[in-house]
């Protein structure tokens, strides 16, 4: 049985952009999408609900709508629309369990300061089960750009995380795109030099740039194998590792980003890194739990 790609929609643009996002992901990837409205997830612009009518009238009209948009511009999409009465990170988790991936829409600030992710975001990056895929209502989202690569970023590649560079590698394939793979080496100070800090791997001494490319290169050589058809670019960088992910980024899609599970099922973690470039990447971040 196919896992779904499921996509929640509170009324917003940003939602009808993670929907159409979600619905071309669903396309490539040939699973069916599903549309998950849950109440109350109110947007600021609907009217407050007055009456159990009320809440039922928006809440099917905002399925209706994507509905029949989706529909039209994909016919042969498999396509399911659901509301629950209940709260909204209640319910996208709950959907998240044994779905492919869960993507919401995400409001930009600006430019620069990229997402807005707002508690039902923060607590469904920080405890669904599954990759959660942050949209934001821009040209990197609504294009269909051929020659977009997906980048992933790998912090510790001794404990290289498998979900998150399979569902790299897959998102790569399904769209026939290069994988860019970026490791973010940080130095010890006292060995190095601060002046070194922001330089790339090329520029030391010795053998580290042979060190981290072989290791690098082990870690990816599983995926390789599994995804022959997949190019793949490495990156390697000394620099704030966040502004080196996002730098990377330049000719990208997708960002993929992993995030530990957390030990608590209370816990808004996702991170430092994961939560910056959520921050102010300008095109979808995907986050994969591992560990």
């Amino acid at each position: 049985m196919f896992r779904p790609v499921v996509v929640g929609l509170d009324g917003s643009p940003e939602s009808f952009t993670a929907a159409n996002w979600a619905a071309r992901e669903a396309q490539r990837r040939q699973l069916p999408l599903s549309l998950v409205h849950a109440w109350p997830w109110q947007n600021g612009e609907l009217p407050a609900p007055d009456s159990e009518d009320t809440v039922r009238h928006w809440a099917q009209r905002i399925l209706r709508d994507v509905e029949k948009e989706l529909s039209g511009r994909y016919p042969d999409l498999p396509l399911t629309a659901e509301h629950v009465p209940t709260t909204a990170v209640t319910a996208l988790l709950e959907r998240a369990e044994g779905t492919e991936m869960l993507v919401l829409g995400s409001r930009g600030l600006s430019a620069l300061t990229g997402f807005l992710l707002g508690s039902v975001g923060q607590q469904v990056l920080a405890r669904a089960t599954c990759p959660v895929v942050m949209v934001r209502t821009n040209q990197q989202s609504t294009a269909e750009r051929p020659g977009d690569e997906v980048v992933v970023a790998l912090q510790d590649l001794r404990e290289a995380p498998g979900p998150l560079l399979d569902f790299a590698f897959a998102a790569a394939s399904a769209r026939g795109a290069t994988l860019r793979a970026v490791h973010v080496r940080k130095l010890p100070s006292s060995d190095y030099g601060y002046g070194l800090a922001t330089g790339p791997v090329g520029y030391l001494h010795g053998d580290l740039e042979g060190q981290v490319n072989r290791e690098l290169e082990k870690a990816l050589e599983p995926w390789r194998e599994k995804y022959p058809r997949v190019t793949v670019e490495r990156t390697i960088d000394l620099a704030f590792v966040a502004g080196a992910v996002l730098r990377a980024t330049a000719e990208a899609g997708l960002l993929v980003a992993g995030r530990r599970a957390p030990r608590s099922a209370l816990s808004t973690h996702i991170g430092p890194v994961t939560h910056a470039v959520l921050h102010h990447s300008t095109v979808p971040v995907a986050v994969v739990p591992h560990g």
